[in-house]
């Protein structure tokens, strides 16, 4: 396992990230999967508040026990649920991040939180509040760095000009290239990416054709198309799910690809592809293979 600096956290994080959404609900398989991807080498473990309704983030400190020490710890908020309905409201505020931040601390039987995340946004947000709440968090020794999980191009650029912000988790994979138009420019600030959906909801793993015919169209990708492209993937390397992870990881601005697990096997399927070797000629050709799309939406 390689390991990154987060952005201007300074503390280092594993190539290869769990994102903690789909654990089972049971404790004794959840802690499982954490124990597998602890003994294989990844340190960095991501949930939200919002995950269950805060019943992901108490999975979490469960399974972790009193191994809090050996790993990073990250959480999100800004989703603000009801507990007696499916209602949920967008809230950046500071008072309402400075009070789940406890929430959080509690379910997950920690002191702090290495990275806490706003969990999307707004170009419509109080950004200086939200900006100051994260601040304050800090001094106070809650958290030791903050970041923000967003697609929004508008947002984005916000947030590298006004705030400290350490790193912008975003969906980025072989299918959905969008991000790479603004890479450059986060990178250039020092600041990193923690990438999601770099596997395309499972259409870059080993059942990504079956996938694709039950699925139809994805992003910008009809039917076809999306068939046609995971067949030239396919061509290029015969590990798919190989390919798209390295393919991610190869960007020198992208310090970790945060993948999801719901059962013990497939948290060793990335792993093992983790593991298998990718040239730069075979990531060039997948490249070559695929749509450099832009974001159309939140620009201004």
């Amino acid at each position: 396992m390689k390991y990154n600096t987060l952005g201007t956290s300074g503390f280092k994080v594993s190539e290869i990230a769990l994102g903690c959404m789909s654990l089972p609900e049971d404790p004794k398989q959840a802690k499982a999967i954490i124990d597998e991807a602890m003994g294989n080498g990844v340190t960095y473990f991501d949930t939200a508040d919002f995950y269950g309704k805060g019943k992901n983030e108490e999975i979490v400190g469960d399974a972790l026990g009193n191994r809090r020490k050996d790993i990073i710890l990250a959480s999100k908020v800004g989703n603000e649920w009801s507990e007696e309905s499916d209602e949920v409201k967008w809230n950046p505020s500071k008072a309402y991040i400075k009070e789940q931040i406890h929430h959080s601390l509690r379910r997950l039987k920690t002191d702090y939180l290495d990275l806490y995340q706003l969990h999307g946004g707004m170009i419509s947000d109080n950004s200086e509040e939200t900006i100051e709440a994260f601040e304050d968090l800090k001094k106070e020794g809650l958290i030791r760095a903050y970041g923000i999980s967003s697609i929004r191009p508008n947002v984005i650029r916000r947030y590298l000009k006004n705030s400290e912000i350490a790193s912008i988790m975003m969906q980025y994979s072989l299918l959905d290239r969008r991000p790479e138009e603004f890479l450059p420019e986060i990178g250039k600030t020092g600041r990193s990416v923690l990438a999601r959906g770099s596997l395309a909801k499972g259409l870059l793993t080993a059942e990504g054709l079956n996938r694709a015919e039950k699925m139809g169209d994805y992003l910008q990708y009809g039917q076809d198309q999306l068939m046609a492209t995971l067949k030239q993937l396919v061509d290029i390397h015969d590990n798919v799910h190989a390919l798209a992870l390295h393919s991610v990881l190869s960007n020198e601005t992208v310090s970790a690809a945060v993948t999801g697990a719901s059962s013990l096997g497939q948290l060793r399927e990335t792993l093992q592809a983790y593991q298998q070797p990718v040239s730069a000629q075979q990531i060039e050709e997948a490249n070559k293979a695929t749509r450099q799309d832009r974001y159309e939406q939140h620009r201004d």
